[in-house]
């Protein structure tokens, strides 16, 4: 079989659906955002691990280096605060080929520790190797929450209200925006070339990044939100279900329904925006709402609560309700704005 017929989702449920712990400490395991251990009776530990490959997940043409440890930190912690949790410890593992040098691992780890002190988070060890195909980055984070603050994928209900944080399809448009300009330099490198001109005897280059800052800053240096968990802890607010959205918002509620055996209906008028990622999406001639649903990489908190929570979750800022969680016969179903239907679907990486 190959593995393009399961897809990224398909095939993590083929190797794992009969995977039984067999340790009394194994509170939860694969299938969250973190796996849930329990080592005492008054905390619980949360444990996430994230592989970052150059050429599928980062592109070092246009992502600088300070930037890529900064977001493979940040996408590790935001896990941790989809689960309710507390980011304590990370470990970081790096595979590097002979084209870096040192100072190059110093930009990666300055990024790297930056986004560990802001969220007090202590680097404790990782692996360094050797690599024939480029950069490899893969971290492991260990946060802890107290078992009646832990929230997983699974416990949504019926009439819960879906909500999320900050706007979608941002990060997205950011890197369409660098995909672009990249291939305007390329185009420019290889002119260069044919009228056997040399590529260092080129003046600089310059990118057109104005007016749409805001979508690089979402796709080089996401920020985990945790503000929202401190929010919602704040406001007595304990979410029903929760995750981070890092393969676009049809995935991932998805997963909340798959896990909590419900259906959902989404408000499209309801979903987020920035204008730069509207204005962005207008001029490249795509559909906004498919980026939002579909492109990943926001690192927003999309989470459930009960009905009777609605005005005190409303009144948080830079939360938004966006539709309501429905019995599992209802479908998985986006209500477009002019009234129409239509099922959501997954989306994954897929093998090549």
């Amino acid at each position: 079989m190959e593995i393009a017929e399961l897809g990224e989702f398909g095939l993590i449920r083929h190797l794992t659906n009969d995977i039984e712990p067999v340790n009394a400490e194994t509170i939860k395991g694969v299938g969250d955002d973190c796996a849930i251990l329990q080592f005492g009776a008054d905390q619980r530990v949360l444990v996430t691990t994230d592989l970052l490959l150059e050429g599928v997940h980062f592109d070092l043409q246009y992502v600088p280096l300070e930037h890529l440890g900064y977001k493979s930190a940040m996408v590790n912690l935001s896990d941790i605060y989809a689960m309710n949790g507390q980011p304590r410890q990370m470990t970081v593992s790096i595979g590097l080929s002979k084209r870096f040098s040192v100072e190059d691992l110093e930009q990666l780890y300055r990024g790297l520790r930056r986004a560990c002190s802001e969220h007090s988070c202590d680097i404790v060890g990782g692996d360094t190797s050797a690599s024939l195909t480029g950069l490899t980055i893969s971290i492991t984070c260990i946060g802890t929450g107290s078992p009646d603050s832990v929230v997983t994928r699974s416990g949504a209900q019926p009439n819960d209200l879906i909500c999320v944080s900050g706007n979608l399809g941002a990060a997205y448009m950011g890197l369409q925006l660098l995909e672009r300009e990249k291939l305007v330099y390329n185009q420019q490198l290889r002119e260069a070339v044919q009228r056997g001109e040399k590529p260092e005897s080129l003046p600089p280059f310059q990118p057109d990044f104005s007016g749409r800052e805001y979508l690089l800053e979402r796709q080089l240096k996401p920020e985990a939100r945790r503000d929202i968990v401190e929010a919602l802890a704040k406001a007595g607010i304990r979410p029903t279900a929760m995750i981070d959205i890092s393969d676009g918002l049809s995935s991932e509620i998805m997963h909340i329904c798959e896990q909590s055996n419900t259906g959902c209906r989404i408000y499209e008028e309801r979903i987020p925006l920035d204008y730069q990622t509207a204005a962005m999406a207008e001029e490249l001639n795509m559909n906004v709402t498919t980026c939002a649903l579909n492109g990943g990489e926001d690192y927003e908190l999309l989470f459930t609560v009960p009905l009777t929570e609605h005005d005190r979750v409303a009144a948080i800022n830079d939360v938004h309700i966006i539709g309501h969680v429905t019995k599992p016969d209802l479908g998985k179903v986006l209500v477009c704005r002019d009234g129409t239907e239509m099922n959501l679907k997954a989306q994954g990486w897929k093998a090549t």
